[in-house]
Formats: C-alpha cells, structure tokens, sequence
C-alpha cells in the first residue's frame, strides 16, 4: 500500500524548512534509511532518510520549495505499485464513501459543510501561533502574505498594531538578482536565503522576547597573549591551528560555574530558572550564508587543544553547511568573537532560549598607567549581554569582573581548571 511520508518533526523547535535537492526521482526504487531529500531548517542542512522500501510514486514539492512540519514530500509505493494505480484506489475509495440518499419521507437534511472552508485552520508556523497568542491576535483575521497565503510573524504584527496587510506587489520588470531601473536608480533585487529569513526570525524573537543589558569592561590580556605566543607553535607542531579562543572558553566556563544564572533558561510555564549543570558553550560562526552557532559539548571536560581543534573543526563545516542537528544544539551560553572583524565593542543578542552572550572583542596594544607611568599593553574590551527581566544589572557587573580577573591573570585561570 502507498505510503505518503511527510516532512518530519525533527526537534529542537524546527518547524519550517527548505527543499535544498532531490537525491531520488520518481520512479526509483530506494530502500529503507536510505537518503531521500536534502532540506535546510534553522539549524542546519539535513539528510531525510526513506521510512520504508519501495518504488518512489510522487515527489510532491519541487527545490527550492517552503515546507512545514506535517508537509507531504513524497509518496512511496509498494515494489511494482504505480501512480496511476494508487490514484484508481483513491477514487474508488471515495466511490464508497457517497452518502445514501435519504428515505422517503424523511426531513431533507442539511448539506455537509464544505471540508475545503469549514473550520480551516489559518496556515502559521507554531512559532507564529505562539505569537499571535502572546499579542492577543485572532489569526483566523488575519491575512496571510506568505507563501500559499501562509500568515507570517510580520501580518501577525501588523494586526497586532492595527495596520493592514500591504497590497499584493506588482512584477518588476527585471527577474530577481538581475540589475532594473527605478526612478532614483538601478536596482538589483537579490532572493533572501533560507537562513538569512530564519535568523531575522530569530533575532526579532529575542528583541522580542528578552530584555537586552550590555555590561562591558576591559582587561589587560597582555600575559595571556604573552603564555599563547609561547606555547603555540609547539601545540601547532602536531598540525592544527591553535587560537586564544579555548583561554576565553575556559575561563568563560569557570565564571558559569560561579554564576550559573548565566548558564540558564526560563521554564514559564513552571515558574523556574532552569540551571544547567553541564557547559555546552555556543560558539558564533560567521559563515557566507549567515551566522551559525554550533556548540562544543561538555566544554569543561576538554583541554584547551582539544577545544581548539573542536572549534576549527565546527567551524570550517558550519560555512560548508555540514553540520548535524546534535552540533548546534543544547547550548547553554554562547561566545561570539568579533575581535577579528574590528571594532571597539558591540552589543550582541541573546541566543534564545539562553540567557546571556559573551562578546570578545579587538585586542589591541594601548597605552594604559600602571604603578603611575604609562605603559603600552595589550587592551579588550568584553561584553555579557543578559535577559535583565531574570538576572540583575549587579550580577552582570560581577560575572564581567570576574572573566576580566581570569582572562588578565592567566596563572589564576590554570589555577581554577
């Protein structure tokens, strides 16, 4: 008998995705577990393996097509079984299904609503609905601007603010991608990705959501720097690359410990501060497509050459899109290094559900007054940015302080592994 195998619920709050390629075309036979689909969620690009053995009927979205959980992708049939066989099966199921006119006499009755508009559920995400919920939205009022009428976070919030869906856009004269003229001047109208769509989704819900506070200090990182120069190219002796980012891991780890509000979620609808006692800590990738963030497990059980050759691993198949779902969730607390890209410091969102976000920022030689003459030493500034509607302004202040006394002591960071 076929079988119509839908786009799964593969975790992890994913609910949407993206058809990225076909490994299968109809008409192959394909066995069970075998690879069918390659589709792109928010978290990564993931293999769908076949649920069952047989002949592939019917691809029912092409590439590049939006699917939501619960969405048919393709129906597989029986070894032998054709399309034109399951649809003379369906039809003669419905055959059997015609209600028996009413006897003589009888009260007419009244006509079966229409299954297609009766009760039909308005087409959102959950993450959507939860929304609608939380600003008092009727979706079933709303109007969907989204694909297949679909209601997106954006007509969610228009409603909420009394505003109407905007007017249908006319076609431009250039296809997408390709440079047209306007009025003020050329143009090129370039499809938003996947993953640039998710992570505007994502960082709108934690705006949102969280009740963002920047703490930021400075630390004197010159003995640090002075203790990796020194040890780094016997530890690159044995091949690999290693940076200063597992210190900051470290010593990141040893103030969560101190403070584990930071290295916590929020069960609303418990009432409870969920402490983690493990430290899974996210490390922010930027990535030609956009930021990732796949996360280092158990991060303090793990050396600091073995974090670094994790984080260069993670990496480099984060911009290759090779990650798998386990690595980029489960994070606890995350880093996002934006020192190499320059600037003094920046004020990074939260990485829901987590509750705070470590920045590193640019190190650079600045004359500093020590022991009253002026010195020239190795200065950066770091940032905690934390949900402050669950941890205090005076808690971020300690926790800063006491990564900046970590990471500008280096003896005392060995000391406290």
């Amino acid at each position: 008998m076929a079988f119509v195998f839908n786009f799964p619920d593969v975790g992890e709050g994913i609910h949407e995705g993206r058809v990225v390629e076909w490994l299968v075309g109809e008409g192959d036979t394909v066995a069970e577990d075998q690879a069918l689909v390659k589709v792109e969620t928010d978290k990564a690009v993931v293999e769908l393996p076949s649920p069952k053995a047989g002949s592939v009927l019917r691809l029912h979205v092409g590439s590049d097509a939006d699917i939501e959980v619960g969405d048919p992708l393709v129906t597989i049939g029986e070894p032998g079984e054709s399309a034109d066989d399951v649809a003379q099966k369906s039809a003669r199921a419905e055959l059997t299904e015609v209600p028996a006119p009413p006897a003589p006499g009888s009260p007419p009755s009244e006509a079966a609503p229409d299954a297609s508009k009766a009760d039909r559920r308005p087409l959102a995400t959950p993450k959507t609905r939860a929304m609608a919920r939380r600003l008092g939205v009727d979706l079933a009022t709303v109007t969907g601007t989204g694909s297949n009428g679909r209601i997106t976070d954006d007509d969610v919030q228009r409603a909420a603010d009394g505003a109407s869906a905007p007017a249908p856009s006319r076609p431009t004269s250039a296809p997408i991608g390709v440079a047209d003229s306007t009025a003020d001047g050329e143009v090129e109208r370039v499809p938003l990705s996947h993953l640039r769509k998710v992570i505007a989704g994502a960082m709108r819900e934690s705006k949102q959501t969280a009740a963002h506070v920047t703490h930021v200090d400075e630390a004197d990182v010159t003995e640090l720097y002075s203790q990796y120069r020194a040890v780094k190219e016997s530890v690159e002796a044995d091949g690999g690359r290693f940076t200063l980012l597992p210190f900051f891991v470290k010593a990141l780890v040893t103030v969560l410990k101190r403070y584990p509000m930071f290295n916590a979620s929020i069960d609303e609808d418990r009432g409870e501060m969920v402490l983690k006692r493990y430290y899974n800590i996210g490390i922010a990738v930027d990535t030609p497509e956009g930021l990732i963030v796949p996360v280092i497990r158990n991060a303090d059980r793990k050396d600091m050459i073995e974090l670094s050759d994790e984080i260069a691993d993670l990496a480099a198949r984060a911009r290759r899109r090779e990650l798998d779902l386990d690595e980029l969730r489960g994070g606890t607390c995350t880093v996002t290094n934006i020192g190499p890209l320059g600037g003094v410091f920046a004020t990074p969102i939260i990485n829901q559900p987590e509750l705070a976000i470590v920045g590193l920022h640019k190190i650079q030689d600045r004359p500093v007054v020590r022991d009253g003459e002026i010195v020239v030493r190795k200065m950066m500034y770091l940032s905690v940015s934390f949900d402050h509607r669950w941890i205090d302004g005076a808690d971020g202040a300690r926790f800063m302080s006491d990564l900046v006394e970590l990471v500008s002591t280096p003896g005392l960071l060995m000391a406290r592994l």
